[in-house]
């Protein structure tokens, strides 16, 4: 039983890892194989594999932001209508004013830029939630996209299109392979053997309990045989195919953010404050600094989703954005972040917004109606987080149980009359909570 404990509570994270992350990856796995038994074959083939990156790279990289927001705090309903309005307003500049497009992905971002800024000032600094905001963001520039678009498509120059649709090209001998993504495979399976190798070495320097090497063997073989076969499929598509360059983008930008939440300053501000506003804001945190630049973070980010989808679309239309709001609070949510802030991971959204894009791509595959995945993909939502108050019942580790406990210290604490003072010893406990 102990070995399965060490097993379950070290193969996907370390000592950071619990049920909900190893169940949640056991949930993708799962799927995975449920559809490749019931399509035939067809979810793993090379094809299909490319086309799920391609098809849901955008929303992969708005729960990325997403993530943030939420451990924060807050949500942001408005991230759809921001990448509508930032992929038009790109598109009509390098249509009517011939801009090139490497210089129309630079207003692309720094529009949405702005639009963070606008947001992010009245959520820090006004005290309007992030709800209100955002709900008015969604109404304010999805009409911005219809007024600036006319309601019409309009297209966008060839070059542009390669960061939504583009993938790695061909170089070097005739392997069978596309070589830049053998060596693409190679270089993630050197970085992963590298991180266990730094993991280990560092808590030996800090005398810190490290997870047993049975474990981190186990942990390294199932981690470079996913990317040994990944990058085989991916490398082993028809010629002109490979890992799209969307794929790369958002690869980039989960390690870049992973590294930024779990090793930085600034990352571990943004969770002090979802965890304990106040505790944090005692403890120096600048509360304000830290939510205007989620709320700008997101905007960033969703105007990059938006104009990889107008690329990959070849135009910009009335429709675009529609929905992607729900669909990467989802993700952020199946991927383990708690509701109420504090608490949540890049790479859990990671999965989260997998199991939903496979859960799509699958049912797509077998011809379900769009109807029948909607209600599949709730259900999917709804279970998950059921799976996390089931833990709390049952006596396990449970995201939401603890949440809840500092709210039910403090109730706990508060006199039953309103009149009487609070004593020193009141003010004591009050003080070491806040400390603690």
């Amino acid at each position: 039983m102990s070995r399965i404990t060490d097993l379950q509570k070290n193969l996907f994270g370390g000592t950071t890892s619990n049920a909900r992350q190893f169940g949640m990856i056991s949930t993708l796995v799962a799927i995975v194989l449920l559809f490749q038994i019931w399509t035939g074959g067809l979810t793993l083939t090379s094809g299909n594999l490319i086309a799920v990156v391609s098809q849901y790279s955008y929303i992969l990289i708005l729960a990325i932001g997403m993530l943030m927001v939420i451990v924060a705090g807050h949500i942001d309903l408005s991230v759809g209508s921001v990448a509508a309005f930032t992929g038009i307003v790109v598109a009509k500049a390098m249509q009517e004013y011939s801009i090139p497009w490497p210089l129309g992905i630079v207003l692309g971002l720094l529009v949405g830029a702005v639009i963070g800024a606008w947001q992010g000032f009245w959520v820090a600094y006004v005290g309007v939630p992030a709800f209100i905001v955002t709900l008015a963001g969604m109404l304010l520039f999805r009409g911005g996209n219809q007024y600036i678009g006319n309601a019409d498509t309009v297209p966008v120059p060839l070059g542009f299109r390669d960061i939504g649709a583009g993938f790695l090209p061909e170089v070097g001998p005739d392997t069978g392979y596309n070589n830049l993504t053998l060596l693409l495979g190679l270089a993630a399976c050197l970085g992963v053997v590298w991180r266990e190798f730094k993991a280990r070495q560092t808590r030996r320097e800090m005398n810190a309990d490290a997870a047993p090497l049975w474990v981190a063997g186990i942990r390294l073989a199932v981690m470079l045989g996913v990317i040994i076969f990944a990058t085989l499929r991916f490398a082993g598509g028809r010629i002109g195919t490979s890992v799209p360059i969307s794929g790369i983008i958002l690869i980039v930008l989960v390690l870049a953010y992973s590294y930024y939440t779990r090793n930085t300053i600034g990352g571990r501000h943004i969770y002090a404050v979802g965890g304990n506003a106040r505790a944090a804001e005692l403890s120096g945190v600048k509360l304000k600094r830290v939510n205007f630049l989620v709320m700008m973070n997101m905007s960033v980010l969703a105007a990059l989703a938006g104009m990889i989808f107008v690329a990959r679309s070849a135009a910009s239309g009335p429709q675009d954005g529609l929905s992607w709001e729900l669909d990467a609070i989802a993700a952020v949510f199946i991927g383990g972040a708690a509701v109420s802030g504090g608490l949540g991971t890049i790479s859990g959204s990671i999965v989260g917004g997998l199991v939903m894009a496979l859960l799509n791509n699958g049912l797509q595959l077998e011809g379900v109606g769009s109807d029948m995945v909607q209600i599949i993909k709730g259900l999917v939502l709804l279970l998950a987080v059921a799976f996390d108050v089931y833990s709390k019942k049952q006596g396990r580790f449970s995201i939401l149980g603890a949440l809840a406990r500092p709210f039910q210290r403090d109730q706990a604490d508060t006199p039953a009359d309103p009149s009487k003072p609070v004593t020193d010893t009141d003010s004591d406990t009050d003080k070491a909570q806040v400390a603690g």
